[in-house]
Parts: C-alpha cells; structure tokens; sequence
C-alpha cells in the first residue's frame, strides 16, 4: 500500500470516522484513498475555516478527534481561526497538512511555505513524515497526541512523494495519556478552605461542565455557601432541567467583578484564573479581587469530576445539588428584540438539543431564557474568533445525527463561514440556524464605548455598520440549497422555528432583530 492508504488505515483503526476536508493538488492520493478505505467519511467544506470548525464542533460532541485534510500552509492558515478556538477548547483534533513533494521543496514553488512554523503558533504536536514507511506510525502517534489529556491538536505534514509512495504500513493505535489524579493533599487544602468560613467561590471550566462535576459543584456550594460558577466560554456546557442552574462568569468586567465581589478565595476546577477579554484604560485586567487567594483543585491535564466529587464528599456528604425545574418560558409576542427572541427559543428547544451559541450581544439573555428548557448541550466562542458557530453546529451533527442542532448566529460572524450552509446541505444534517440579523458589528460598537474611543465620526459609524447594503440571508441560504424564511415578530420566529426543528434537513431563519447598541 502507499503512504496515504496507510495513512487512512491507521486513523480508521484508531477509532477516526470523518475527515473534514478541502485538498489540493497535493493530497490527491489521499483524496484517492478513501475509495479504498471507505469506514472514513469524507466530509467537504468549500473554505478551511468551515473545515477545521467542523472537526472543533464534532470534537466537543464526540469526545475523539476527527481528522482534516489541508493544502499546504496557506489552507493550513485559512483554517487558523478555528483551530485556535478548538486548541482553546482543547479539542482533539488530528490536522493532515499537505506539502510539496520532499524533492520540489528545493524550487520554491509559489505554495512553498514554512508549514512547521504555522503549525507551531497552536502549541499542539507537529510531526512530518519523511516515507511512506513512517507514515502509519505518524498517523497513530498523531492520534494519541490529540487525545492526550485534556485534548489538543496534532498535526502531521504529508509530502506528497511520501503519500504516493510505495511501502506504506497500517499502524495499531497508540494510546494517549489519560487524566492526572489530585493529590489527597490539594482535595484536603481545598476543603479546609470551603470549610473555613470566609466567602470563597468555585469556578469550573473544561470537562467539569457535564453532569458529573455540575452535580458535584452544586452540592459543595449548598453545603458551604460559596458561589458556584462557570467559565464565561465552556467549550461544552450541559444544562436544562434536572441539571443544576449555575450561572456563567460575565464576559464584561464589570459583571464579573460583581459576581466575585468579596471573594476571599477562588477556588478552580478546570478552569484557568479569570482575566478581561481585553485590556481597558484604567481598569485592571486581572478579574481577580485584590487580596483573594487562587487555588487550584485540578486543572485540564486532571481528573476533574474525580477531583470535585472527591472535595463534595469532605464537605457535602448528606447534601443533595439544586435542580433546575422544568419551566420553560412562554412565548412572547410582538416584534423582535434583543431581549425576546432568546424567550422563543427557551420556548421551543426540543429535548436533547445541541446549540451553537455565537449570537453574540444579541444573545446576552439566552442562558436566562434556556435555563429551564428541556436538557441540551451549549457549544461557545471558546478562542473569541468569530465564524465558529456554523462550522462548529456542522461538525456537532455530523458527531450526533439523531440530536437537533441549533446555531443562534449574529449576522456579522456568520459572513466568516457562510458556506457552511452548502455543506449542510449537502450531507443532510439536521441544522436550524437563526440568524440574528441587526445588519451591524454591534459587539464593536460596545467595545468602541468600553475602551473611551471616540464613535461620533462617520467613517467610525461606517465601520461597524452592515446595512449598506443590507444582506438578505434567505437568498443566500437558499442559492446554497438550504430552505429558509425571514421572521420579524416573535410569532412568525416560534412558528418557523418550529417547522424547521420539525422537518428533517437543514433550515434557516433570517430574524430581524434591532441593535443592543
């Protein structure tokens, strides 16, 4: 067999089942192979960014990597936005770079780049293979890379000489390193600090927002009054009735100084210590209250549920969580709000949904509105670059096909990725997406504020204005073969929302909704 059969024999032996896709000339043995190993499903993304947000999206649901193909470094860069969201989610991912045959490199040809050095910028495993030999080792040491605790990204360079060559080998899989275990010591430390009486607070991020650790969690704040919180973007939030309620770190500084006032102790559990998205003039960047002490009781490379549970029964033996009742909001009526269309959709999530939530400053209230809902999965803006939400609600429903897959968009981010659609369309996934449609950068518009720049000048306003000209998301949708339809009150939002999560196959809404700011 050649190095890319082996390639794809070895991934598929490892448990890999899909490979998001966008080759070049460089990966056509690839391309070529999967005829030949048919147990990995090719997936094709018509831009890189919708590629690596898939294989982030099906990551967060699947709890394993899948892979992506890329062409050289310059697809490998259009595809850097994502990967850094999915290293800040500490997705498993297993990335195949294609490159110029190992004796082209020497010409310079246009494409030549330093792929190493793009690679390198997402801390990962980066590996290149130099024969067709080595090619299955690579590819299950790659593998375990990714699935080394907490999950990571691992790249592996493919020449294309090295890919149609002659004298591949299948490799076993490899397996990665599991989760480190708290010491008795730190689980005691942390006890004694619930235990003592001053105001403390327990900030969870990571895999401890599933049911496991949220369970823990609330029974050690019933049982010692500290605050119970979640990191402002979890890359996999499980919440909805029957689970505990606990709410998420503000993303604007002042909320989260209100949320930590008087915290003497800060207590982590797989999360990393709080600080501001960005720097503000005059105000500090660390989000921590001046004299608290950090502790940390295990962080992503850690056991976290173990960590939490074992802290819960030193503390909250006897105690029971607090559950989140099943009380779903009505459905409002009227035209569309920043502040009512998040109710329609707390109205109306099926059972068992997966939401993509990069509404942005339109969807400030959706963990209000959702937190008696039926029980669902939030996906979130984990890295802060935007276009996420539509690669990332492709991969999650290729990941569980039999869940309903909502993404709530802001209209601005959507522009990123907007090809998603086509790829939906294309494989038949159960998607219905929302488009917050406020025909403006209104996030920039609140950070403009926030940082004391001045936005009274008409080439400021232009900047962060999308109606001129307007976009019309429905055209869009449909010239890429997704059905859609436009709402402009909450009725036509609940009536169309509906039908769609009704109706097998992918589905838009292009909601108008009027600017926060």
């Amino acid at each position: 067999m050649n190095g890319a059969q082996s390639l794809l024999r070895t991934l598929v032996d490892a448990g890999v089942e899909v490979c998001f896709t966008n080759p070049g000339t460089s990966e056509m043995h690839f391309v070529a192979a999967l005829d030949s190993v048919p147990d990995l499903r090719g997936v094709l993304g018509l831009a890189e960014g919708v590629v690596t947000g898939a294989a982030d999206g099906y990551g967060r649901i699947a709890g394993k990597p899948a892979a992506t193909l890329l062409h050289l470094g310059p697809g490998l860069g259009n595809g850097l936005a994502n990967l850094h969201n999915a290293r800040r989610a500490c997705t498993p991912v297993v990335n195949v770079v294609g490159d110029h045959a190992t004796y082209h490199k020497q010409y310079d040809a246009p494409l030549e780049s330093d792929i190493e050095a793009v690679a390198g910028s997402l801390n990962g495993w980066v590996r290149r293979s130099g024969h067709p030999a080595d090619v299955g080792a690579d590819a299950a040491a790659a593998v375990a890379a990714s699935m080394d605790a907490p999950g990571r990204i691992a790249t592996l360079i493919l020449p294309a000489d090295v890919s149609w060559g002659d004298g591949g080998v299948a490799v076993a899989p490899v397996p990665p390193r599991g989760p480190r275990s708290t010491s008795d010591a730190t689980l005691d430390a942390v006890a004694d600090v619930l235990r003592s009486g001053e105001p403390a607070a327990l900030l969870i991020g990571g895999d401890a927002c599933r049911e496991r650790e949220l369970l823990a969690t609330s029974r050690i704040a019933n049982a010692t009054g500290a605050r119970a919180l979640v990191e402002t973007f979890p890359a996999r939030l499980e919440r909805g009735a029957g689970l505990p309620a606990i709410d998420r770190l503000g993303y604007l500084a002042e909320q989260a100084a209100y949320q930590l006032d008087g915290v003497k102790h800060l207590i982590l559990a797989g999360a990393r210590s709080p600080v501001t998205f960005f720097a503000y003039p005059d105000k500090p960047s660390d989000l921590v209250p001046e004299g608290a002490q950090v502790h940390t009781l295990s962080d992503r490379e850690h056991d976290v549920a173990a960590a939490l549970e074992a802290v819960a029964e030193r503390v909250a033996a006897d105690v029971e969580p607090t559950l989140a009742p099943s009380q779903p909001p009505a459905v409002p009526s009227g035209g569309l709000t920043p502040q009512n269309w998040v109710e329609v959709i707390g109205a109306l999530l099926p059972e068992g949904a997966i939401i993509a939530d990069e509404a942005n400053t339109s969807g400030l209230l959706l963990p209000a509105a959702t937190a008696n809902s039926p029980r669902h999965d939030v996906l979130t803006l984990t890295g802060g670059a935007i276009g996420q939400g539509m690669p990332v609600a492709t991969g999650a429903a290729i990941a569980a096909p039999n869940r309903p897959v909502i993404n709530l968009e802001a209209d601005g981010s959507a522009m990123y990725t907007l090809s998603a659609l086509w790829t939906q369309a294309r494989e038949g996934l159960d998607v219905t997406t929302v488009i917050l449609n406020n025909n403006a950068y209104a996030i920039l518009r609140m950070e403009m504020q926030r940082v004391g720049a001045d936005l009274s000048g008409p080439t400021a306003k232009a900047l962060l204005d999308l109606s001129s000209p307007g976009m019309d998301f429905v055209k869009m949708s449909e010239g890429m073969g997704v059905p859609a339809s436009r709402a402009t009150t909450c009725e036509e939002l609940a009536e169309q929302f509906a039908r769609a999560v009704a109706k097998p196959g992918p589905h838009l809404i292009d909601a108008t909704v009027p600017p926060l700011l």
